[in-house]
């Protein structure tokens, strides 16, 4: 083959390299242990699970699980600036604040700690899909309910897509949560991924078409 022929071809193969990688676009997943997979294999977590699932329907979507276990509020804001730089999303799934409620603290730091990490990624020009969450009924009903209350206050304020309970029909079923009562088993990861799949589908239709 003329020399030509093969460095033309060779611009050819390299252009259009580019241009997926261009193409591709970052989902970040900012969590806790609920999103780090707690206790289980990182392939047996919902990340992972969309994972493999988007491999197919979403190839160009490529997921960041920057989640920790432990993870609060004012630990993400302090790593979330850094990221954003890194990855550059496009979307952004925010899922924390479950430790700060579980530890006691007050919840108006993590609604405002919450606040700032949204403010921050619209102003990276990512989409945001904010996950509420949960605590036992154990540490007061006034204080779970202004808990479970903060992320709809959130939502609307920012007006970003919200799924209020991740563990829907995990929760509370045994056999899909492990022996501390907090975290999904292996087949409960399925049913929390079945959970946020409604919720995160149309964000991501409405930028690709875009």
């Amino acid at each position: 083959m003329p020399l030509k022929i093969r460095l033309l071809i060779s611009s050819i193969i390299m252009m259009l390299t580019l241009g997926v990688a261009h193409a591709s676009s970052t989902l970040l997943v900012m969590g806790d242990s609920l999103s780090a997979a707690h206790n289980l294999r990182q392939q047996d977590g919902w990340v992972s699970l969309l994972k493999t699932s988007f491999a197919h329907s979403y190839p160009n979507v490529v997921i960041q699980n920057a989640s920790i276990s432990g993870e609060t509020t004012q630990g993400g804001l302090s790593r979330f600036p850094t990221l954003l730089q890194q990855y550059a999303p496009k979307w952004v799934i925010l899922e924390l604040g479950a430790n700060d409620a579980l530890r006691g603290y007050p919840l108006d730091q993590a609604r405002t700690n919450l606040g700032t990490m949204i403010e921050q990624a619209q102003q990276a020009n990512a989409v945001v899909l904010l996950i509420g969450n949960r605590i036992p009924q154990n540490y007061g009903k006034r204080y779970t309910d202004m808990f479970f209350g903060l992320y709809k206050t959130l939502s609307d304020q920012y007006d970003v897509a919200y799924l209020p309970f991740m563990l829907k029909n995990v929760a509370l079923n045994k056999a899909l949560m492990q022996q501390d009562g907090l975290h999904p088993t292996k087949e409960g990861q399925k049913t929390v991924l079945k959970n946020i799949i409604p919720y995160l589908v149309p964000l991501l239709n409405k930028e690709i078409t875009l």
